[in-house]
């Protein structure tokens, strides 16, 4: 059993984004096979790895490429559930990377198509398909805008759906590059991952990209990526104690409004009792007896007598 885990966000990062001829080839596979289109030219905007993710909510690991007809992809491995909404966070990836295009003196039909390409070791779509494709739609799936005009898109890969034991002669494309991230630590001890190895070209070129971590790079790899996640629940927790703070301080505030709804209604019924007591004593003044008193504000005498004191 080898240390490559190409599910490790620097691992996948380093063997799809480094600077290299290699690393171009393999990523333009992988987007060829799940984007199902040809991709013959591809940049990556990003290629450096960030060094120091310690005070970052959300570091970022992800790949930025452009195509040559200018659409952009960001490319995600996301290994784990976190505690924040991992749908509303890639959509508002894709948002912050479609609004981030230059428009000045240019047609709003001139930006170019924007895709978030998202990686999931967790299920979050509930049907059984490997790979959705989110676009703008109503409720009855009517498209917004013309298919062919859609420059928006979230396109996730769920990984865990594959099912792991199928034949690898029944297994597409998609499968196959899925299995081999799921299992490449195993190397040639896994049957399903010799073969494709042996007689697979795409598999072919990812083991070689796999293949250039040294064993120390590897430990290095893991080591960082121990830390980020590290970081990530450390930041959630602080997150969370901000968020339990801010509910006992909006407890408090709640208690302190109802004390004062308390103290103004105190208030206000000793005002009404001060006002009935001036009326008794007037209506004493003017000769009428208690008992007539009594019955004309619906009060027994003894309750007037305690209003008198």
């Amino acid at each position: 059993m080898r240390s490559a885990n190409l599910l490790n966000d620097f691992a996948f990062k380093y063997v799809f984004g480094e600077d290299c001829k290699e690393a171009n080839d393999a990523l333009k596979s992988l987007l060829t096979v799940f984007l199902e289109r040809k991709v013959n030219h591809v940049v990556v905007k990003n290629s450096e790895i960030v060094k120091d993710f310690s005070k970052m909510k959300s570091p970022r690991l992800d790949l930025l490429v452009e195509f040559d007809d200018q659409t952009t992809v960001d490319l995600e491995m996301q290994l784990r559930q976190t505690k924040d909404n991992l749908p509303i966070r890639f959509s508002y990836y894709l948002a912050r990377l479609h609004g981030s295009q230059e428009l000045e003196g240019k047609y709003y039909g001139e930006l170019k198509e924007t895709i978030v390409l998202v990686f999931f070791n967790v299920n979050l779509i509930d049907n059984n398909r490997m790979c959705n494709t989110f676009t703008l739609r109503n409720e009855d799936g009517l498209s917004f805008v013309k298919e062919a005009e859609d420059r928006m898109k979230i396109r996730t890969v769920e990984m865990a759906k594959l099912d792991v034991n199928k034949p690898l002669e029944d297994m597409n494309e998609q499968e196959k590059m899925i299995y081999y991230f799921l299992n490449c630590h195993k190397g040639m001890d896994d049957s399903k991952i010799k073969v494709m190895i042996e007689s697979d070209g795409v598999i072919q070129m990812l083991e070689k990209r796999v293949e250039t971590i040294s064993d120390d790079g590897w430990k290095k790899i893991i080591e960082d990526f121990r830390k980020l996640h590290e970081n990530e629940e450390r930041m959630e927790q602080q997150l969370e104690l901000e968020e339990a703070h801010k509910q006992v301080e909006e407890a408090h505030r709640q208690v302190e409004d109802a004390n004062k709804q308390v103290e103004d209604a105190n208030k206000q019924v000793e005002q009404k009792n001060q006002e009935i007591k001036q009326m008794i004593q007037l209506m004493l003044t003017n000769g009428m007896s208690l008992e007539f008193i009594s019955k004309s504000l619906s009060k027994s005498e003894d309750e007037i007598r305690d209003l008198l004191r």
